[in-house]
């Protein structure tokens, strides 16, 4: 597998867990990772991540946000020489819950940021305060919303 596609995958990954309500596991993908929220706060390291989405993703009885996170448009650029890459993309957050019918309840972009080291890619950073557009996030955020999908 390319570099490329690794990255890719933790993309991909991101959104695999959050939607399966793993905010610990979600929380871990930014371990080394600096994450700007809105407002320009910065988050540090997974216990920083772990709590934010404790305290502001709505978890349902079945465990999960009942969202689904799709990730589009990824531009991966990758710096073989350094071991660093950048990405950016779009997302597009669905969800249904049994008094909200299936719906798109926010979308905006993510700039990220990458290292390689003896243990694969892993993130570095993160611009979640791109939030471009927002629907109904009632039932998804337990705080009212102003970025970071």
């Amino acid at each position: 597998m390319n570099d490329a596609t690794h990255i890719a995958n933790l993309l991909y990954r991101y959104a695999e867990l959050i939607d399966s309500g793993d905010l610990a596991g979600t929380a871990e993908l930014f371990a080394r990772a600096k994450v700007r929220m809105a407002g320009d706060a910065v988050i540090e390291g997974a216990a920083g991540m772990l709590a934010v989405w404790q305290s502001h993703v709505r978890l349902y009885p079945c465990g999960t946000p009942r969202t689904k996170h799709v990730v589009t448009n990824p531009i991966i650029e990758v710096d073989e020489a350094s071991g660093t890459a950048t990405a950016r993309s779009y997302y597009t957050v669905h969800q249904a819950t049994p008094d909200l019918p299936l719906q798109v309840i926010c979308a905006g972009r993510y700039h990220d940021e990458f290292a390689k080291d003896s243990q694969g890619w892993h993130f570095t950073a993160r611009d979640y305060s791109m939030l471009d557009m927002i629907g109904n996030m009632s039932a998804h955020m337990l705080v009212e919303v102003g970025g970071g999908g």
